[in-house]
């Protein structure tokens, strides 16, 4: 265990959200759901002004629209997101060799490795410098936690949401997890928690207390081991730069239970050939096709078949699901269907069925042929998901407010415009209207040079003889921002801390001091993070009806 808290776990504010409103400068301080918006579509990131209505991440988009039905709903743009996230994985980088990405908007860091940090005071500094510099080069926030180990440090970013840094010491580690629900603790999901709650087990103390050989007896041995170590704030996972890649998959929810065998046959194969798509362009081939199937009635099935070597061949993969599909029953319906590869490999070996059948056409790249005399399809309606960026020849850049009966509504507006802008409709099919790509949220100049530059993290220099101490920034004084916890109530716990919270606190919640009128301002970790945002009545400003739009599918995200 580490003795100094140089462990970054970096996680965005509600980062799909957050990227929507920075980008279109009408929906800043209103409340913003992104999603899936079909019928059985899932909420994947809210704004924390969708969630004064009680709107979260994973909730059934119905059930959104129903708390907050005037909020702005939008399809993902997750292009755009990716393009943030390598403006902030970039900054990450330059601070470590060792960052280890757990999604688009979530990432630990060892800042030991790369000597950014050795100490809490280097560690605080280095932390409030890269909020500084992810808000100058994307415009959004970030919350940082800073421990000595990955869980700790985890829990502590948790704490300070909305755009803050909490620091845990080390050595105060058990005492901040003592009082906390067991499913702080990573591994522990709703069916664990449940079986340790049958067992008279809610909080980490009680995991403690149990001992090691009644967790191993109620979770398994390698299960109970783990768990017990945790809860005694043992945690040597090291950050891992490179996370092996263990599948390859594809999946989609239909808005329609699918009750015709055939159709499934064709979506079976048309996601075996996507899942083949993502296996080549990672340079990677598998040796177990995995089919899943999720019924009308919710149950899932899961078909898997190994072959005798690994394979990239679109033919043989969809081969095997389609052998796979012959053992499930789709009677009833089917909402959910997926194809996966596992087993992976850097090699394939060829097929010598599909060479000796003579293969030669790649299903993926393959164009459409019209036999002699067949008619022309008619056309299809163009499609405009609600969020997405167009471009009118005569308006300029904006955005799809929603769209349906042939007609599409737009609003106008740039990144860097003061204002809401100006609102048209047009209809579907106009000649002048098309999809555009987004523009960038930041084009200012930053410290370092041009726009778009990465602004290079602040200077940590040695003094003296046989000791190290950090510099600070020119806009920080020594001893400013720097507050010690107050115990905390279950009132005042932060939105993300279960209800078993601590009611005492050795945590350290480090900001920079105040600026102008942009900085965020200071919070302690019990502070709640909705404080500080615009206070929405019962009934928020009213939106054009159609803005919301019917586009989208069912598609889902981890925000």
């Amino acid at each position: 265990m580490r003795t100094a808290p140089t462990i970054l776990h970096l996680d965005m504010d509600a980062f799909f959200a957050s990227a929507e409103q920075a980008s279109k400068p009408s929906l800043r301080g209103k409340a913003v759901v992104v999603g899936g918006l079909g019928p059985r579509g899932v909420v994947a990131t809210a704004s924390y002004e969708a969630r004064v209505f009680g709107v979260n991440s994973a909730m059934p988009m119905a059930q959104a629209r129903r708390l907050a039905p005037n909020a702005a709903y939008l399809v993902p743009r997750f292009g755009f997101y990716r393009s943030i996230s390598e403006q902030v994985m970039a900054l990450l980088r330059a601070l470590s060799p060792l960052v280890e990405p757990l999604s688009l908007d979530e990432a630990f860091v060892d800042l030991e490795a790369g000597g950014a940090a050795w100490d809490a005071e280097s560690a605080q500094l280095t932390g409030e410098r890269l909020r500084a510099d992810i808000r100058a080069v994307t415009g959004l926030t970030g919350s940082v936690g800073l421990a000595a180990s990955k869980m700790i440090a985890k829990i502590a970013s948790e704490r300070a949401k909305p755009d803050g840094l909490v620091m845990i010491e080390p050595g105060t580690e058990r005492a901040l997890l003592g009082p906390l629900s067991v499913r702080t603790l990573p591994g522990v999901g709703p069916a664990t928690g449940d079986h340790l709650r049958r067992a008279g087990i809610t909080t980490v103390d009680e995991i403690a207390e149990a001992g090691e050989d009644e967790l191993v007896r109620l979770v398994g041995k390698a299960h109970g081991h783990g768990l017990y170590a945790m809860a005694l704030a043992h945690d040597e996972r090291p950050v891992v730069a490179e996370r092996e890649t263990k599948s390859v998959s594809v999946e989609d929810t239909y808005d329609v239970d699918i009750h015709d065998r055939t159709r499934v046959g064709l979506e079976v194969q048309r996601l075996a050939d996507r899942c083949v798509r993502r296996l080549r362009a990672a340079g990677l081939s598998g040796r177990t096709i995995v089919l899943k199937v999720r019924r009308y009635d919710f149950s899932t099935l899961t078909r898997s078949e190994t072959l005798r070597g690994p394979t990239d061949d679109p033919g043989v993969v969809r081969e095997a699901a389609a052998r796979l599909l012959d053992s499930v029953d789709t009677t009833g319906g089917v909402r959910l269907l997926g194809v996966g590869v596992s087993g992976l490999a850097d090699y394939t070996q060829e097929d010598l069925f599909a060479q000796a059948a003579g293969e030669q056409v790649d299903l993926l790249e393959e164009e459409h042929t019209e036999a002699p005399g067949e008619q022309p399809a008619a056309p299809v309606e163009r499609r405009w998901p609600a969020g997405h960026d167009v471009r009118h020849a005569g308006f300029g850049h904006g955005w799809v407010q929603g769209s349906g009966l042939g007609r599409v509504t737009v609003r106008f507006e740039t990144p860097e415009d003061p204002g809401p802008g100006r609102v048209r409709t047009f209809r579907t099919d106009d000649p002048e209207l098309e999809p555009a790509e987004p523009l960038p949220l930041v084009t200012r100049e930053v410290e370092g040079g041009a726009a778009g530059l990465l602004p290079t993290p602040y200077p940590l220099t040695a003094r003296g003889t046989g000791e190290r101490s950090a510099e600070l920034p020119p806009s920080v004084e020594p001893g400013l921002g720097l507050t010690e916890a107050e115990p905390q109530s279950a009132d005042a716990r932060p939105a993300d801390v279960t209800p078993d919270g601590p009611t005492h606190s050795t945590a350290r919640d480090l900001h920079a001091p105040p600026a102008a009128s942009t900085a965020p301002e200071t919070r302690r970790p019990g502070d709640d993070p909705s404080a500080g945002l615009p206070q929405l009545s019962s009934e928020p400003a009213s939106l054009p009806k159609s803005w919301s739009g019917s586009d989208g599918g069912g598609a889902t995200s981890r925000p």
